[in-house]
């Protein structure tokens, strides 16, 4: 029996979707500091599958499977999140200042396309708060920290490209310490500013001269948005060719609504990106492009948008994704998906005469 969709589910979809995500985040937190719990989840969720343990970009994960930037945003939940058998945890997005992110209402379920409407506009604790709490973090899983633009008010002036790069490299400087690995936000679709900045390449790089005499020791990758144009790739990859530290990249939410079931009438009072299944194909097909393109011995692709099966990683893998993350699924199927995940991974692997899951990265290009 799944408790959590005989139990959980239920008590949390009767609550508005923010005070859901909320309060899951928060159980987490408490959970994560009661003596015991996190050993007996451990024991019930974790996958030790030697098929699944991966080496990327100088990380050693458990198995390619880890939970995306947005859940737990500040890094409130790390303790219990340790123990839910992902192979890494991607905390975020946070910004040079706190940021209260959009006006509520702005996380909606559409339950019947296995998807959410995201609009929080990226509200976070702020670099210093957050980096105060990951110093005093043990962690037994590679951390990524997700930073971003912070996001002013709709009625701020607008941010010259100077106080944009400055935002980042504070942010940086701030999280770094307490990062094994970087994701830099340049395309979140429900925020002022910084996207429209970074659609041009050539201010990536600006970014990215910006971060390369700072200390960082951990690689950085670029969540940036989902655009499977040749010409358009071809121009990030150029500007990424002269610093070594980045290793990879990840797409992000279209900033445009995808096909959906719901009635268009229905969604004019629900402003936001849209995460979840319907998302899957487009963000494939980015991978697939961005693979065939850039240089394999030198940079990853993390794998997120509508993962909720073991068939839906496998894919991603198989286009090129080394890595894969989920978020829409923990809140339809509850943690127990990513154990369901790797089993299942591991049962296709062994079907298609894999070795080991990093030899099916790609495979769908041979």
């Amino acid at each position: 029996m799944n408790l959590y969709k005989t139990l959980v589910r239920p008590l949390l979809f009767s609550l508005d979707a923010e005070t859901a995500h909320h309060l899951a985040v928060e159980g987490c937190r408490w959970m994560g500091v009661l003596p015991g719990v996190t050993n007996v989840m451990q024991r019930c969720l974790e996958s030790h599958d030697p098929m699944l343990k991966t080496d990327v970009a100088g990380l050693q994960f458990d198995n390619p499977i880890g939970l995306a930037a947005g859940w737990d945003k500040n890094g409130r939940a790390l303790r219990m999140l340790d123990a839910l058998g992902f192979g890494f945890v991607e905390i975020g997005s946070v910004s040079a200042r706190e940021s209260k992110g959009n006006p509520k209402p702005r996380l909606f379920r559409l339950p019947q396309d296995s998807a959410v409407i995201v609009n929080y506009g990226l509200p976070n604790d702020g670099a210093e708060i957050v980096s105060t709490r990951l110093g005093s973090h043990r962690g037994r899983l590679p951390l990524g920290v997700n930073i971003v633009k912070t996001n002013d008010s709709a009625n701020a002036p607008a941010c010259s490209g100077e106080q944009i790069l400055s935002d980042y490299e504070f942010s940086t400087r701030q999280l770094h310490p307490h990062a094994d690995y970087l994701m830099f936000n340049l395309s979140c679709p429900n925020a002022q500013g910084g996207k429209s900045f970074f659609s041009e390449p050539a201010n990536v790089g600006r970014l990215l001269e910006r971060l390369a005499p700072l200390p960082i020791q951990s690689p950085v990758f670029l969540k940036i948005a989902p655009n499977d144009d040749p010409v358009h790739l071809e121009r990030l990859l150029t500007q990424c060719e002269r610093f070594d530290f980045v290793r990879g990249f990840c797409f992000n939410l279209p900033s445009q609504k995808p096909p959906l079931s719901v009635a268009p009438e229905h969604l004019i009072d629900k402003p936001g990106a849209v995460a979840g299944r319907p998302v899957a194909a487009l963000i494939n097909d980015c991978i697939s492009e961005l693979y065939r393109r850039m240089d394999r011995d030198r940079y990853i692709v993390i794998g997120a948008g509508g993962v909720f099966t073991a068939q839906d990683a496998y894919d991603k893998i198989r286009l090129g994704a080394s890595l894969v993350q989920v978020y829409t699924s923990m809140i339809y199927e509850g943690p127990s998906v990513v154990k369901h995940i790797c089993t299942g991974l591991a049962d296709l692997l062994k079907r298609d005469g894999f070795q080991h899951v990093s030899e099916a990265v790609g495979s769908a290009h041979s």
